[in-house]
Parts: structure tokens; sequence; C-alpha cells
């Protein structure tokens, strides 16, 4: 044990010194990247597959037995009950984060999520067992909520603390970009699968996706054991007072309440908008006849566009600051939020097409990009991953999870104008929220 804790050491220093250079294009920098990049998409793969069959198969595999309004609703509901453990499995896997360190939770929550996404895949449906199908259901869907809960901030840290001063927003963002490369992997595997067993699609066809998840555990394992433990964390074990507390939650809501508050209100914004228009857009869409292969396939484009935009918003943001990238996206968010939205009901493939591509693609790109970063400086090291995991996994609750059922009621008590009222609300309260933060660019992390 302790000749691996001196070779662990060492490889920390190695990267260290080579962060300090001030270059990502190292062996160990490329290797801590793609970790990041690769186990945040397995996992963003398990989790955004979940709300692509909540969106066009839950509805009609476990809840079959209501009327389509409020089986679309409850499928939803399924779909929230997992960003509502999102923060529960941020302070988890942060408080143990903080305390043994970012990489041990990185690979336990990769294990948690294989798990239930594999389990989902071989759960009988309604018909087959009653009300045991939908509660079990709701149950794995905590499991995903909790397991990814806990990876977004181990991943965005294992980047960030690794990285040099200068690059540490475009570094963060490998970790981010796993969300809509995720994105991209489900849909297209839930598109292919879809227009290959066609009619049986229903019945065993969107199994097939979530027994995938299990292969892809695997690679992603393989690569996540290789990456040494971040140099900021070394540092803060190694230090003569051990400045590390023991409940950092208490640490974070204590000292640190207001920095939670803004930086959840900020991150909130992007997360609006990717639940309107690829969780909710999706289900009006394909209520309203437009192919279902063609949307999800539109989805996947406007994905590959998120993944472009994030990583040249995020190298932006190192340039210019992680707050003027936000309040370009946020006031882009805004204004084009209604004629998104006319766009996405228009019942046409062109109009479904057009708004997703602009609004998933170019606004929450450019919100996604410095997110992490932006959010993860507001905090010091010793409780980086429960104050950032909080922050992140709480916007998720409130501006994704709960958004796709608040859409659906707003349509059906005021139509799209709600909704529109609704989606712009949410990204002036993030642009607020950005304009009363302090710039963390240039920021030495203590």
């Amino acid at each position: 044990m302790a000749i691996t804790s001196q070779s662990q050491q060492a490889d920390a220093a190695i990267v260290q010194a080579e962060s300090a250079n001030g270059s990502l294009n190292t062996k160990d920098m490329r290797r801590i990247l793609a970790s990041s990049f690769v186990g945040s998409a397995i996992e963003y793969y398990d989790f955004i597959l979940y709300a692509t069959a909540a969106a066009i198969v839950f509805n009609r595999v476990f809840f079959a037995n209501l009327d389509d309004g409020f089986a679309v609703f409850a499928s939803f509901a399924t779909l929230a009950v997992g960003y509502v453990a999102r923060p529960l499995g941020g302070i988890v896997f942060g408080h143990f984060g903080d305390l043994v360190g970012r990489k041990k939770m990185l690979v336990l929550s990769m294990l948690f999520m294989g798990a239930g996404t594999t389990l989902i895949g071989l759960l009988p449906t309604t018909a087959q067992i009653g009300i045991i199908a939908p509660v079990a259901l709701v149950l794995l869907r905590v499991l995903q909520g909790i397991a990814v809960g806990g990876e977004w901030g181990g991943a965005a840290l294992m980047a960030l603390e690794h990285a040099p001063q200068s690059k540490r927003g475009f570094a963060t963002a490998f970790a981010n970009a796993g969300g809509p490369a995720g994105a991209i992997l489900a849909t297209l595997v839930v598109s292919f699968f879809s227009a290959v067993t066609g009619d049986a699609f229903l019945t065993w066809g969107w199994r097939v996706p979530f027994l995938l998840s299990a292969a892809l555990i695997a690679v992603g394992m393989v690569i996540r054991l290789k990456v040494a433990e971040t140099p900021m964390f070394r540092k803060l074990e190694d230090e003569a007072d051990n400045r590390k507390t023991r409940l950092p939650i208490l640490d974070v809501l204590r000292h640190h309440p207001r920095a939670v508050l803004l930086t959840l209100l900020a991150a909130m914004s992007f997360y609006a908008c990717q639940a309107i228009l690829t969780m909710w857009g999706v289900s009006i869409a394909v209520s309203n006849g437009v192919d279902r292969e063609g949307v999800l396939n539109w989805k996947a484009v406007a994905a590959v566009l998120t993944l472009i935009v994030t990583f040249w918003a995020a190298r932006m943001s190192d340039r210019f600051g992680r707050r003027r990238i936000l309040v370009i996206g946020g006031v882009a968010g805004i204004v084009l939020a209604y004629p998104l939205l006319m766009l996405l009901d228009s019942g046409t493939m062109w109009g479904f097409a057009i708004a997703i591509v602009i609004g998933n693609g170019l606004v929450q790109g450019l919100l996604y990009g410095p997110i992490g970063a932006y959010i993860a400086e507001q905090f010091p090291t010793r409780v980086r991953y429960t104050g950032a995991s909080l922050a992140y996994q709480g916007a998720s609750t409130l501006g994704a999870g709960f958004t796709p059922m608040i859409a659906a009621g707003l349509m059906l008590a005021g139509g799209m104008p709600a909704v529109a009222v609704f989606w712009i609300a949410v990204m002036v309260a993030g642009l607020v929220a950005v304009l009363l933060t302090s710039e963390g660019t240039r920021k030495i992390l203590d």
C-alpha cells in the first residue's frame, strides 16, 4: 500500500510540474482530460438515455393505463426523480471526495450508474408485474441520479485541479463536454434501434441501449483507473495543519452560502434550456406528428454543435472571462426563447430542427462551456467537490428535473406563451446571478 501511495504521489507531482508549464498537451494531461471526457460521456449517456426514453417510450410501457397527457406527465415525473436525487449524490460523493480524494469517488459513481441503467433495461413492464414496475423504475432512477450527482464534480475537478491557471476553463470543459457527447451517443443509439426494430421498439427494442451500458462502463473504468489524484488535493493532504474539514457540507453552508445560491441560479439557465428543447420539446414534436427518427437525429446534430460551441466558449472564457461569455449566452437565450418555442411547436421537421440547433447547439453551448470552471472557482479546495456539486446538481434538479413537468403543466394552463414566460424568467435569474458573482478566471486557487 505504501508503494502504491508513493507511486501515486510521484505521478501527481509529475502532472503538477507539467501543468506549471502551461500545457495541456502532455501524456498525463491527455490521460486526465480523456478520463474526464469519456467518463462523463458514458455516465451522461446513461442519464440522457433515460430522458429520451421518458419522452417517447415510458409513457407507453410503464404508464399505458393512463390518458396520453397524464401518461406523459407521469413519465416526466419519474425523470424528475432522478434530478431530485442528484444533489444528494453531489453531497454524498462531495463529502468523501473532499475527504478521501476525487479519483475514488469517480470510480464508484461510474459503477453505480452502470448498475442502475442495466437493471432498467431488464425491468419488466407494468403489464407484466403491475405497479411494481413503475416503483422499481423510480428507485433505479434515484440510483442513476445519485451516481451522476457525484460524477460531474469529480470529473470537473480532476481536470481543473490538474490544469494550468490560464487553461482551467478549457480543461474543465472536457468534463462538461461529456454531457452533449453522451447525449449524442444515447440519441443515435435509440434512433438506430428505433429504426431497426420498428414496431418491436416499444416491446423490446428500447431495452438494448440500456443493456449496452454495461460494456461502456467497462471501457470507462479502464481509462478512469489510470489517472492520478489531483495535485491540489495531494497538497491539502500533505499540509501540516491538514485543512480538510470533517463535514464539508456544513463548511459550505456556513461560509459559502452566497456562492452556492448564485452559481446554482447561473447554472439553471442552461439546464432549463436543455430540458425544454431536448426533453419536453422532443415529446411535443413527436406528439405533433413529426417523425420520431428524424427528431432524434436532429437532436444528435444539435448535440454535436453543443459540443463544438462548449469547447469554443470555454476557451474564450479563459481569454475574456467566464462572466462575459455567460452574459452573452444568457442574453441570447432571453431574446430567442419565444421564437424558438414557436418553431418547436410548428409540427414540422424543419421547425424542430432550427429550434433545437439554435437553442441547444448555440445558446446552451455558450452557457455550458464556462460553467464548470465558473462554479468550481468560487470554492476553496477543501470543500470544492461538495460546494461545486451542491450548486451544479441543485441547478440540475430545479432547472432540468422539474422543467419538463412544469412546461407540460403550463401548456395545459396557458399554452406556449406561458412556457416562454417561464423560460425567460429562468434565463433572467441566471443572468442576474452571474453579474453578482466575482470573476474567477485569474484567481489563484487555494
